[in-house]
């Protein structure tokens, strides 16, 4: 393969054909009697929403199971589906599961698990056998990560969701006679799992067929680093930083920075880059070949730590005393061309970006990120004010992890206020739509606005506070938020600035 050289500024990724409109909401933000949002007729009504408004992309947050916190990027596994995400419509229209009563509409987790188990035994009944074929062919076709994770949420289940560096040391230390009772002593709980994955990745098909028809493509994320406590680096510890009882030696994590004076210490355990050179980066091929199945386009979470990555010391509960350590990401990043070119990728190029960084994500022709919110600090060469926007970008009025683009609004010192209206031209119309006509607006060859803001909600609404650890995660809306003729004025606007796309 020819070294890959610095691409031109004006360079557009293979990923960003043309200029396009989206809208970010994780499926747990959907509407629906479930504890959150799934993958069913509410989510199929979103892409008749985005398909109607104009807009050809749906953004969303990491897919995977999640840990007790709720977070998406703290998952158990880097390719399974969250359980939480299964619609209960499927089985129900499939004969695996009865309808359920009304007493049941409003259902909790709890609920939703029980139901779920209750189509597995349905499942085993009444299944045709095309169905138990296709089960059998994605246990077979998955094997590579399925075994290893239904195993390990059996065990976790077995020892009470402890982290898995806790468990009895044959088990910790995967044991080959340890293991192989697990797996007779487990099997029935096994054999769910699998199938609880068989069924996620179904609906996943399917609501992604149904996208994809209608001209909405899917727009993931995949985050840098890996729970410590997952399948993964349960499975693989000599791919970690990890001691001999499992515990990582060094954790991930950002200095101080526009979020945390104290930086945030996030805990997953850093890569031993040594030994993943080894085998070629293969984990990083089997995440990125699951994530595409899933995804037409992915957000690559922390692109920073590829050029370089905070390392603290693991026994510390903050992050100040950290140090940057120079990581391989031309060599990854060649790995990836010569399996997936081009890269649908996009890197979240936020926080501190050195120009190393920068020419890391040019030399791939990576589409960068621009945050409104963090354009007006009075700097006319501030890299996120729309006249110094790339075609090759990605702009957005705010993220998962800022205010609501209202709430940050109301929270902006006078002086700061003023400078937006000014430079948004003293809008008539009220906040949010100064800034989302903005993102429409900009060079930036995708737009994304947050649900949030296209329902003008304020702070309260927010998705995450990052550095906090409750309170996140939960934020859901309702049909009834959409105001009359929201669609229609929506599609005038992506017209107007040339986002359309037919489908």
């Amino acid at each position: 393969m020819e070294a890959a050289v610095p691409a031109k500024i004006e360079s557009v990724s293979g990923c960003l054909d043309r200029r396009r409109a989206g809208v970010l909401l994780h499926l747990t933000s959907l509407p629906g009697r479930a504890a959150t949002g799934d993958m069913g007729a509410h989510a199929r009504r979103f892409v008749d929403f985005l398909e109607n408004a104009g807009f050809s992309v749906w953004q969303m947050l990491p897919t995977g199971p999640t840990q007790e916190d709720g977070s998406p990027y703290q998952s158990t596994s880097v390719h399974a589906g969250n359980p939480r995400l299964i619609s209960l419509d499927t089985p129900i229209l499939r004969g695996w599961l009865d309808p359920l009563p009304d007493t049941e509409r409003g259902l909790s987790d709890a609920a939703k698990r029980e139901a779920l188990r209750r189509t597995w035994e349905g499942f085993r009944a009444r299944a045709s056998r095309e169905d138990r074929q296709a089960l059998d062919r994605f246990v077979t076709e998955q094997a590579s990560w399925l075994d290893d994770y239904a195993l390990f949420m059996a065990l976790r289940a077995e020892q009470g969701a402890d982290g898995w560096w806790t468990w009895p040391a044959p088990l910790r230390d995967r044991k080959l006679k340890a293991l192989r009772q697990a797996r007779s002593r487990l099997a029935t709980l096994i054999g769910y799992l699998r199938f609880e994955q068989f069924l996620f990745f179904h609906e996943w098909g399917e609501l992604k067929r149904y996208a994809n028809d209608r001209g909405v493509k899917l727009f993931g994320d995949m985050p840098i680093f890996v729970a410590h406590d997952s399948a993964e680096v349960w499975a693989h510890r000599d791919l970690f930083d990890l001691d001999k009882r499992g515990m990582p030696r060094t954790v991930a994590g950002v200095p101080p920075d526009y979020f945390s004076e104290t930086g945030q210490r996030w805990g997953n355990p850093l890569y031993d880059w040594e030994r993943m050179r080894e085998d070629g980066f293969a984990l990083w091929v089997a995440r990125l070949s699951t994530q595409l199945r899933l995804f037409d386009l992915l957000r690559v979470d922390h692109f920073r730590g590829f050029e370089a990555y905070w390392e603290i010391p693991g026994e510390d509960d903050h992050a100040i005393n950290g140090r940057w350590v120079p990581a391989p990401g031309d060599e990854l990043f060649d790995q990836l061309h010569e399996k997936f070119d081009p890269l649908p990728l996009v890197a979240e190029d936020l926080g501190i970006i050195t120009p190393e960084v920068d020419a890391l994500r040019r030399r791939y022709r990576l589409p960068g990120m621009k945050i409104l919110q963090f354009a007006f600090g009075g700097d006319p060469e501030n890299p996120y004010l729309p006249h110094n926007h790339s075609r090759n970008s990605v702009v957005y009025t705010g993220t998962h992890d800022n205010d609501t683009t209202l709430g940050w609004y109301l929270h902006l010192d006078e002086k700061t206020r003023q400078h937006v209206d000014e430079f948004l031209g003293r809008s008539a119309e009220r906040m949010p739509w100064p800034m989302i006509r903005c993102a429409l607006a900009s060079r930036s060859m995708l737009a994304i606005l947050p649900m949030q803001d296209i329902l003008a909600l304020d702070g309260n609404h927010r998705m995450n506070t990052p550095g906090t650890a409750t309170g996140n995660w939960s934020w859901r809306f309702s049909w009834e938020q959409l105001p009359q003729g929201l669609i229609a004025e929506l599609y005038r606007r992506i017209h107007m600035y040339g986002r359309l796309v037919a489908a």
